[in-house]
């Protein structure tokens, strides 16, 4: 699954990764240069002194007096170097050449020079070459330092940056992923408002959120009006048309009853079968518009609290028989499910037992990864090929057996909505049927 915040934090760290590539390409070229121009400076000032320590007058060729220029020139290969070319070719070199030489490059009149070559010992130098005219001589005067203790402090400077750089890089990487790890917290308002919604505890989501997400949570609530409206307007739209059918289907079982069909049994009996499933019908369609299933958010199921409550009703709709009801339902068992759907379906499923049981009726539910539900009965139950029977999908319950009719229809239905299953076994314990359905438990998987 992509993460956003992961996606952040490893741009976040690769932008991190080439700003300090940069500052350390950035900083070696300024400490580089920075140290190439102050060599430079003091080569100037070398040149400077050597060009004063120039003379040529009354001797029988020009000389640089010793006592002008820096003792270093003197120690072979120091790594301060200088080459004195005259008009006619011949040189005065520094003893620091011992018998090496400087490759003098071509200079402009008037012009500096200044480049890197190669020097005694592999040395890296600096060399800075120009043309002079003192006491009627021309001249070129090449001066060159060794850059390596500068090409050392550079090294040892990456080094240190490098280091540095690696140590402020992962603190700044764990700052960063705080930061956006608490910045995303605030979206977990939004994920527990979207579980409380599950829970039936909400009908909406609530608006103090992120500005980012706040459009989201707006659509998402019209979006729950707007289904919630259409559920509404489908029920009543529903039970409007049962209601205007009631009346003339009431007005055709009297014309049934009337004197006038005495002489025809066979025509009465088959249009009071067609009236009576024509009423069925009716009842089994408003039933079903009253399912809401698992889409909409409403009102959850307290199972404890409810079951005790149905108790009651099944009795008085039962009373002409004694009832053991018992029920073994957690206290804390308050299931992810639409209310009404499932008082429909115990109630469906309670009245059955009820109907067929000799004195014992028992409800139990257990709510883990899966939520299991079963109503058993001590009835005469069936037999395994109409128990085969009921289990098959397509089969219409309500034409199957009386008793197991419309009520177990609206069962299966309620049980197809929230994408569970039903069976129909016998009862190991109490000898009659039971009834066993398994829902997948609803919940909002956690953000990763």
């Amino acid at each position: 699954m992509k993460s956003v915040q992961h996606s952040l934090s490893i741009g976040l760290s690769l932008s991190l990764v080439l700003l300090m590539v940069l500052l350390l390409w950035l900083g070696s070229t300024l400490v580089r240069r920075l140290s190439e121009d102050l060599i430079a400076s003091r080569l100037v000032d070398d040149a400077e002194t050597l060009v004063a320590a120039f003379d040529s007058t009354g001797l029988p060729a020009p000389e640089l007096s010793r006592r002008l220029h820096n003792p270093i020139y003197e120690r072979p290969y120091s790594g301060r170097y200088y080459l004195l070319r005259l008009a006619d070719g011949s040189e005065l070199r520094s003893r620091s050449l011992w018998d090496e030489t400087l490759k003098l490059p071509v200079v402009d009149t008037g012009g500096t020079h200044r480049q890197r070559i190669a020097g005694p010992a592999g040395q890296s130098l600096l060399l800075l070459a120009k043309n002079y005219q003192k006491q009627g001589q021309r001249f070129t005067l090449a001066i060159a330092e060794d850059l390596t203790p500068v090409q050392q402090d550079v090294a040892f400077f990456q080094l240190v940056f490098g280091v540095v750089s690696v140590a402020v890089l992962l603190v700044i990487v764990v700052v960063q992923r705080l930061i956006v790890r608490r910045s995303f917290r605030q979206l977990d308002l939004v994920r527990e408002d979207i579980q409380r919604l599950e829970r039936g505890e909400i009908d909406e989501l609530s608006q103090h959120v992120p500005s980012e997400v706040l459009p989201l949570v707006r659509e998402l609530n019209r979006l729950l009006q707007l289904l919630g409206n259409r559920v509404e307007r489908s029920r009543n739209a529903l039970g409007n048309l049962s209601h205007a059918l009631k009346g003339p289907l009431n007005l055709i079982v009297q014309q049934l009853d009337s004197e006038a069909l005495n002489d025809q049994p066979d025509f009465r009996r088959r249009m009071g079968e067609q009236a009576d499933r024509i009423h069925q019908l009716m009842e089994r369609e408003l039933r079903r518009a009253r399912l809401t299933g698992a889409a909409t958010p409403g009102r959850r199921f307290d199972a404890a609290k409810e079951v005790s409550n149905l108790f009651d009703v099944v009795r008085k709709m039962h009373s002409d028989k004694p009832l053991d009801l018992q029920c073994d339902i957690p206290q804390e068992s308050v299931l992810p499910f639409d209310r009404e759907d499932m008082l429909e379906l115990m109630g469906n499923l309670l009245d059955n037992a009820a109907k067929w049981a000799g004195s014992t009726v028992r409800c139990s539910i257990l709510s883990g990864e899966t939520v299991s539900l079963s109503v058993e009965d001590d009835g005469p139950g069936c037999s395994r090929q109409k128990l085969d029977l009921l289990s098959q999908r397509g089969v219409r319950l309500d034409e199957s057996k009386a008793g197991h009719g419309l009520g177990l229809a609206i069962a299966c239905d309620i049980v197809g909505l929230y994408e569970g299953e039903i069976h129909f076994e016998h009862s190991s314990d109490l000898g009659g049927l039971a009834v066993r359905v398994t829902f997948p438990r609803l919940s909002i998987a956690p953000a990763a």
